[in-house]
C-alpha cells in the first residue's frame, strides 16, 4: 500500500460535537490538495462519545483512522502518537475544536512547497479571554527568556510538517512533551502563515487554568535548566547583602554605644531566608523528580484499540 501524500493527526478530548463538520472540512479541503491523505483521530479517553464517532467515521472512510488510549493522557502524547502512526510526505497537526479552519490547511502546503520542512499557522487575532490571553502572553515572555529560544507566541500547534521532521520528532522520547517546543528544538527551515482564530465550534475548553498552569511549569522545566541557574545567583546575591548587612552591624556596635534594637530585623531576616532556601528547594525537587520520571523509561502513551490502520507496527508504540 502506497503511503498517503498528506496525513492529519489531530488530538480528541471531549469534542463530539465538533468531529462530523471537522470531518467534513478536512476532506474537501485536502482533496483539493491530493486525494491521497489520512485523516487520524487520537481519542484521549473522554467520556462523552467521541471514539464511538470516531469509529463510525473509520467505518464510512478508509481514509480516517483512529487510536484511542487506555486513559487520558494528555494533548501532546496524543499529537506524539498521531505522529508515531502517520505515514505521509507532510503530516499537518490541528486541534478539533475548529478554532483553526481546515481550509487554511492549503496555505500551509503551498508555503511548504517552496522549500520549508515546518510551516506554523500565525494567529491574526486571539479569540481568548483577556486574563488568558494575558497570562499566555506572561508565560511565552518567561519561557523565551529561561529557554533561550526565540518563540514565537502566537503559533500554537496548527502546522504542516515534512516526513524529516516527524521522523527525528519520533526520536524524542522524553516524558515532558512540550509538541511545539520540541519541534522548534529540532530546527530545520521554518516560516509562518497567517491564519483566522476562530471560535470554538461548540462545547467548552478543556484547559482549566489549573492545567495550563501545570503544561507551563512541565514546558519551562523541560527546556531549561536555567531556573536552577538562577537560584545559584540569587543565593550569592542574598550572601553579598548579608555580608554587607553584617559588617553594617560590625561598625555599628563601635560607633554607637547605646545597644541597637534587632529582635525585628532578626525575625524577619530569618523568615525570609527561610522562605527562600524553602522555594529554591522545591525548585530542585521539581528537577530530581523529573529526573525520576525519565529514569523509569515508561512509555510515553498507551493504546487501549487502533482502527483503520491496515499493519501494525508494535516498534511505533513508544
Amino acid at each position: 500500500m502506497n503511503s498517503p501524500h498528506i496525513s492529519v493527526v489531530i488530538p480528541v478530548y471531549q469534542s463530539v460535537e465538533c468531529l462530523s463538520e471537522l470531518d467534513k472540512r478536512l476532506k474537501a479541503t485536502l482533496e483539493k490538495i491530493n486525494n491521497s491523505f489520512e485523516i487520524i483521530y487520537v481519542e484521549d479517553s473522554g467520556t462523552d462519545g467521541s471514539w464511538e464517532k470516531i469509529k463510525k467515521l473509520c467505518k464510512e472512510d478508509t481514509r480516517v483512522k483512529g487510536i484511542n488510549f487506555s486513559r487520558n493522557f494528555g494533548q501532546h502524547y496524543a499529537i506524539t502518537a498521531g505522529l508515531n502512526y502517520s505515514s505521509g510526505d507532510w503530516v499537518v497537526v490541528m486541534d478539533c475544536d475548529l478554532q483553526d479552519s481546515p481550509e487554511d490547511i492549503l496555505n500551509l502546503y503551498l508555503k511548504a512547497n517552496e522549500g520549508f520542512d515546518v510551516v506554523v499557522g500565525k494567529r491574526l487575532q486571539n479569540n481568548q479571554t483577556f486574563l488568558k490571553r494575558l497570562t499566555s502572553k506572561a508565560f511565552y515572555i518567561l519561557f523565551r527568556y529561561l529557554s533561550d529560544m526565540d518563540y514565537e507566541e502566537n503559533g500554537g500547534n496548527f502546522r504542516i510538517m515534512s516526513k524529516k521532521v516527524v521522523s527525528n520528532f519520533s526520536l524524542m522520547l522524553e516524558q515532558l512533551r512540550f509538541f511545539s517546543g520540541l519541534v522548534h528544538w529540532l530546527g530545520f527551515k521554518q516560516t509562518y502563515v497567517n491564519v483566522k482564530h476562530n471560535n470554538r465550534f461548540k462545547g467548552e475548553t478543556s484547559y482549566s487554568y489549573a492545567k495550563l498552569w501545570k503544561l507551563s511549569m512541565d514546558a519551562i522545566i523541560a527546556y531549561s535548566d536555567k531556573p536552577l541557574r538562577l537560584t545559584v545567583r540569587l543565593g550569592a546575591l542574598m550572601s553579598l547583602v548579608s555580608l554587607i548587612f553584617g559588617i553594617y552591624i560590625f561598625l555599628n556596635s563601635f560607633l554607637i554605644t547605646s545597644s541597637v534594637p534587632g529582635w525585628t530585623s532578626l525575625i524577619v531576616s530569618v523568615f525570609f531566608i527561610g522562605g527562600i532556601t524553602i522555594f529554591i528547594l522545591g525548585i530542585i525537587g521539581i528537577y530530581i523528580g523529573r529526573t525520576f520520571d525519565e529514569c523509569k523509561k515508561r512509555p510515553l502513551y498507551i493504546i487501549n484499540e487502533l482502527v483503520g490502520f491496515a499493519e501494525i507496527n508494535e516498534q511505533n508504540i513508544k
